[in-house]
Parts: C-alpha cells; structure tokens; sequence
C-alpha cells in the first residue's frame, strides 16, 4: 500500500472485536514504533504493551471509555524527559519524540488491519497507580489495539490553502 493511501485509511477505532493480536503482528508494529526518528536518536520512551483482560475495571481509570478496554490489548508510550535531547532554549523533545513514534505505531498497526485510536485525555495519575510508573516515567499516549469492529466514518481535514505558507508568514 502507498504511504499516502495509508494514512488516509487510518482512523480512530472505537470499537474493537475481542480476537487476539498475533505476536508476530505485535513484534512487527512494536519494531516499527522503535524506528521512529527521534532528537539526537535518544529514543526517550517506552512502550507498555497491556493485556485487557481481566483488568478492565483497573484500566478504566486511566481511560473511562468502555471501548477503550475492548481490544485485546492497550499500548502506553511513556516518556523519559531525563533522556531527551534538550534545545538550546529548553525546549525538551521528549513530547515531540514520543508522538513521531506513536505515529509509526498507528501507521503499522493500520498496514495489518488493525485498530488503534490515539488517547491523550487520560488520567495519568490513575496511569502512574495502575501501571506501577515509577516517577521519573510519564504516561504521555495511549492506545487500544485490536481488531475494529466499527467502519471508518468520513474524514474532514482542512485543504491544504489554510494549512501551508511558502517562504513567510
């Protein structure tokens, strides 16, 4: 399939089928997600990877959507702020890092069939309880990943003439 095509088929599944997710699936979309190019390749994160069953009472805290706990498994992407690059202004790249590779993950994930849809309305304190987080480990993304159960509805995006500028401002 064609980048492009790619991206366009991806949406946010909110609806999963109970069907597990082979390993070999996982492994692949897993190894894509580490390629992702990060700020002086520090790679500041780490993927949790969660089995849904028999915890989604325990997950639904960090995320109290019931759909959220409907794929066979939930991926967390923690940042590490201690190991990313910093700007010379102080901007920290841990953020910036942690979604180019989140991105991949969903990209991957949609190359196999599969659904995801990128969480960031989550209760990280409940995510820190749940997930034994130690301090220094934030829990910046989360996703559900499994089979979708629902349809792609249409997609509304801005065109291109309110979203590019040549040269200035």
């Amino acid at each position: 399939m064609k980048l492009l095509s790619l991206i366009k088929k991806r949406y946010s599944v909110r609806s999963y089928l109970p069907d597990p997710v082979e390993d070999k699936k996982l492994q692949y979309i897993l190894e894509a997600a580490s390629q992702a190019p990060t700020a002086a390749n520090r790679q500041p994160f780490q993927f949790l990877v969660i089995h849904t069953a028999g915890q989604e009472e325990e997950l639904g805290r960090i995320y109290g959507r019931p759909w959220f706990v409907e794929a066979p498994l939930v991926i967390c992407v923690c940042g590490l702020r201690d190991q990313a690059w910093v700007r010379r202004d102080g901007k920290n790249y841990c953020d910036v890092d942690v979604a180019i590779a989140m991105d991949h993950l969903i990209l991957a994930a949609t190359e196999l069939g599969l659904g995801t849809c990128w969480i960031g309305a989550l209760d990280a304190s409940a995510a820190r309880e749940v997930l034994g987080l130690p301090p220094e480990v934030e829990p910046i993304a989360f996703t559900p990943l499994g089979y979708p159960a629902d349809q792609p509805r249409p997609k509304k995006r801005k065109p291109l003439t309110e979203l590019v500028r040549y040269e200035h401002w």
